[in-house]
């Protein structure tokens, strides 16, 4: 008895034993590598002058058939030994890491004429490790970048008719410098006979134009359109409207359309009080060839829209064009010169912050469309039309429910823009629109608070308006904002963004239509702007009620979450082709809805056939605004022209 105990009690301890670590009955038969330290050899950025000297930069863009930007880049260097060259990878604008590091091919480093090898990083792929020789003043890289040929490969920059240089395409800079303590001289050999703008200057001879010497981050800034049909407007103000076109009756216009461009730089100068630039320049291309853009820049923007902007500017989907050159204008005040702390950095490598984007884009959203009717590129009503379409389409976005609108922010990042299968739910880059909307009700409630007599006006010129002419950066925070707010109406404007910003919330803020005099109401009739919409994309927007966008030709395009369409199977990509026994038709599919009855639906989806029926009664859903009361509210004025 006692042998038998002893045993027991040996066969307890040992299975206590491995039940208490189960992973070390493993321990035999798996090895266990040490982890190795991580180190990057690229030095961080010190605000010092470069010591190399300026930088020659030489692009041959005349290649408009294959389409391929061959770059030879002449770096002086102070001294030999270890040296990193890198490709722009965090770029301004894009709010986050869109550097096109995988079009660089044919790379070669040489000094005193002979090759130099050179190592990337594989802690930073966009960075390239040489060893300078000794007795090199200067190493010379030589590659090509190879521009998109196809929508698929990324978008298209060149075509017979027009290009599109954008420097951080093609160039490397020295790690270890603040990219503003970099000088470059830059010269670009352009097609025969084309004509090209940039917020540099330079000068002409034969095709190539040498531009002035400036530093890195201003250059990388300041890209280039360029085309064989090309016309410059002035705008006042030191301010160009430079258009590159398809086909050259695209350059023709009325002087009352650009009566409106000119009038867009008249309420932006009185609205902030002061220009931040020396000159600007709108880089503006009429084309369905090159591919799409809207980014903003310090002295100029990159703007793309559908042919017809001026030949069909009373038409529908022009109209909806007409908002992208109001946005990219006044970033040149929020997001350029005044941007947020964590967003501005010293490099391209450093990764950007995009916390504050609710200011940077959200506010600049906001302007974007005040100004735009102030200028008359929209009307009133086409403007009180979008505002109505943005929040009714921002209630859709029900992933409100659990993400705050702040992690929108770091959308770009996360998402990187590509497609998603519910977005009403997984949400996208709200900041934009829920940004105008948070600023809208701002305005609101200053024009309250101070009785009419002072809005969000008072805030842009108090916070955008500083150092006349200065076209450097000038960062903030989110205490600065409040800061200045308080300055304007005191108010709790902290708890005001705790609960817009930071919290989950059941609808999109209102404020600023209800105290403005106007209240978000839904009929049968689209509105200007949805109908434009539809009819540009030719599809049947039905968000705001049956809870889905169907193209024409029956596809679904979106589904928005815990709607009739949701609860009765509706997904994206799956394409209707019968609607109550009838072949679907965009007609018939609104012909359905308007009964107010339930739908039956036949779908297919990739291989697969179902029979569906929609259980919704609730007729079409357009989103309007309607006055409220009589009088002029805070909304009627802010949209009032100040010039």
């Amino acid at each position: 008895m006692i042998r038998s105990l002893a045993a027991a009690l040996c066969l307890s301890t040992g299975l206590s034993a491995v039940l208490a670590s189960p992973l070390m009955a493993q321990d035999a038969i798996r090895s266990k590598p040490a982890a190795l330290p991580v180190d990057s050899a690229a030095p961080a950025p010190k605000d010092i002058p470069y010591p190399g000297g300026t930088i020659r930069l030489e692009v041959d863009a005349s290649d408009t058939v294959q389409r391929i930007f061959r770059v030879k880049e002449t770096i002086p260097v102070a001294a030999a030994g270890p040296m990193t060259l890198t490709m722009p990878q965090w770029l301004p604008g894009n709010h986050a890491p869109r550097g096109q590091i995988e079009k660089l091919a044919g790379l070669t480093f040489t000094a005193n004429g002979q090759p130099v090898a050179w190592k990337r990083d594989p802690l930073n792929v966009y960075a390239f490790k040489i060893d300078v020789p000794q007795g090199a003043t200067e190493v010379v890289a030589q590659f090509q970048f190879l521009s998109a040929t196809a929508g698929n490969q990324g978008r298209v920059v060149v075509t017979p008719k027009m290009l599109n240089i954008q420097w951080e395409s093609v160039s490397l800079y020295p790690a270890g410098y603040f990219t503003r303590q970099i000088p470059v001289q830059a010269t670009v050999t352009y097609p025969a006979g084309w004509q090209a703008a940039s917020a540099l200057r330079g000068t002409r001879q034969g095709n190539a134009i040498a531009y002035e010497t400036i530093d890195y981050e201003a250059l990388q800034d300041s890209p280039v359109f360029a085309g064989r049909y090309f016309k410059p407007v002035d705008l006042g103000h030191n301010v160009t409207l430079n258009i590159v076109a398809d086909d050259p009756d695209e350059l023709e216009f009325k002087p009352e359309q650009i009566a409106k461009h000119r009038k867009l730089v008249d309420e932006a100068g009185a609205l902030f009080g002061t220009y931040h630039f020396n000159h600007y320049d709108f880089l503006l291309a009429i084309t369905d060839e090159m591919g799409g853009i809207g980014l903003e820049h310090h002295r100029s923007s990159e703007n793309q829209v559908e042919p017809g902007y001026f030949k069909s500017w009373d038409k529908g989907d022009a109209l909806l064009d007409r908002n992208l050159l109001p946005h990219e204008f006044t970033h040149s005040w929020d997001g350029k010169f005044r941007r947020p702390d964590l967003l501005w950095t010293p490099d391209f490598t450093v990764p950007m912050q995009d916390n504050l984007l609710w200011v940077y884009e959200g506010q600049t959203q906001f302007w974007g469309y005040v100004l735009g009717a102030r200028s008359g590129m929209f009307t009133k009503q086409e403007t009180l039309d979008a505002y109505a379409q943005i929040a009714a389409k921002l209630d859709t976005a029900v992933g409100r429910q659990w993400r705050p609108m702040e992690d929108t922010t770091h959308d770009p990042i996360i998402s990187a823009r590509r497609p998603k299968g519910w977005p009403s739910w997984q949400r996208s880059e709200d900041y934009y629109n829920e940004g105008l909307m948070i600023w809208l009700e701002a305005d609101a409630i200053i024009a309250k608070a101070t009785r009419g007599k002072k809005g969000l006006d008072d805030f842009a010129k108090a916070f955008f308006g500083i150092n006349p002419g200065d076209w450097g950066q000038v960062v903030y925070n989110r205490d600065d904002v409040i800061r200045t707010l308080n300055g304007i109406a005191p108010y709790d404007w902290a708890g005001f963004f705790r609960k817009y910003v930071d919290e989950p919330t059941r609808e999109t803020p209102k404020g600023g239509f209800i105290l403005g005099g106007y209240n978000l109401v839904y009929g049968e009739e689209p509105n200007s702007i949805t109908k434009a919409a539809e009819g540009a994309n030719k599809m049947v927007d039905q968000s705001f009620g049956l809870g889905a966008v169907v193209k024409n030709d029956g596809e679904v395009s979106s589904v928005i979450w815990d709607s009739a369409a949701f609860k009765a199977g509706l997904t994206v990509g799956a394409k209707i082709l019968a609607v109550n026994g009838d072949e679907f038709s965009g007609d018939a599919w609104k012909a359905a809805i308007k009964a107010k009855g339930p739908i039956q639906v036949i779908l297919k989806q990739d291989k697969y056939y179902r029979t569906l029926t929609l259980d919704y009664s609730g007729g079409l859903r357009y989103p309007r605004l309607e006055k409220t009361g009589a009088g002029e509210g805070s909304l009627d004025r802010l949209l009032k022209p100040r010039t």
